[in-house]
């Protein structure tokens, strides 16, 4: 991308988790998996999948299924997804969510949608967020081979914005979030709104951490958000 990208003025954007950022919607996936694990014979402790939430569906698997993950993996997965369905009616935006994206959009900043969710899980994210006057981009599974932590994702939603790196922050709940924002050349805010510790948060690289995005957008002006204005 070009060098004029980055320079002051340039365009800027805001890439948004988000489950577990814009919606409530991280325990619907731990729930949804612990039910799916069970329905294919391998139960897991709740706490083991809600610390890979966020990750790459691989990854999560591979982590989960252990020697089982060839086998069971993609029964696995049709299971999350018809129990994740069942669930979907329960999902619901967080407070401030509508409201930041307006703001960021109202302030010139784009603000992109930068989230691996298949299409089928995407729609229904994007219905109860209904935030889409605010968005300038969104990406989806379609676009990588694989999810966060890697880079990946992340520089599609650069490129769909048409911004510099130097000229993005992302906002995220999870590790993996501010992980392939890291390694993106990313500045990453953590939110606790999916459950992951400030602590926890703040060692994986978060420049700041707030408890959700109402808190965000009522900090917006002091936080690195402004440095992109």
């Amino acid at each position: 991308m070009s060098d004029t990208l980055a320079r002051e003025g340039s365009p800027a954007a805001v890439l948004f988790d988000i489950d577990g950022t814009l919606v409530d919607s991280n325990y619907l996936h731990v729930f949804a998996w612990s039910l799916a694990l069970n329905d294919v014979g391998h139960r897991v402790d709740d706490w083991r999948i809600h610390a890979l939430i966020g990750m790459d569906s691989a990854g999560l698997k591979d982590e989960l299924l252990g020697d089982d993950a060839d086998r069971l993996g993609n029964a696995a997965s049709d299971a999350h997804s018809s129990r994740y369905a069942e669930l979907a009616g329960e999902l619901r935006p967080f407070a401030g969510a509508r409201d930041l994206l307006a703001e960021c959009a109202l302030r010139g900043v784009r603000v992109v949608l930068a989230t691996s969710a298949p299409a089928d899980e995407l729609k229904k994210l994007r219905d109860a967020l209904d935030s889409e006057d605010s968005l300038y981009a969104v990406t989806s599974s379609e676009d990588v081979e694989t999810a966060k932590p890697s880079p990946d994702l992340v520089r599609v939603a650069l490129e769909r914005a048409g911004v510099h790196a130097s000229r993005a922050v992302m906002v995220g709940d999870t590790v993996w979030d501010i992980q392939a924002a890291d390694r993106a050349g990313v500045r990453c805010i953590g939110v606790r709104s999916g459950g992951i510790g400030a602590a926890a948060l703040e060692e994986a690289g978060a420049v700041a951490v707030y408890d959700d995005v109402a808190a965000l957008l009522a900090a917006f002006d002091e936080s690195p958000l402004a440095g992109l204005l």
